[in-house]
């Protein structure tokens, strides 16, 4: 694997945790860093999680072929 997708691969997992974990504190209704921030942190996890798994996925396909 190459470094880099791997890099690319750790990053999606921590915005993946933490749109997971923005999804939860909103659905419980009282978030502990306030609605706004928690929104605004679940608006660039959750795209960021998806771009850089894609990233890391094209990052290492283009170095197997």
């Amino acid at each position: 694997m190459n470094p880099l997708a791997g890099l690319l691969l750790a990053l999606s997992c921590l915005l993946g945790i933490a749109a997971t974990g923005s999804v939860f504190e909103l659905a419980y209704g009282d978030p502990d860093l306030g609605v706004g921030a928690t929104g605004a942190i679940l608006a660039v996890s959750l795209p960021g999680c998806v771009i850089a798994l894609v990233a890391a996925v094209r990052r290492n396909r283009s170095d197997m072929g």
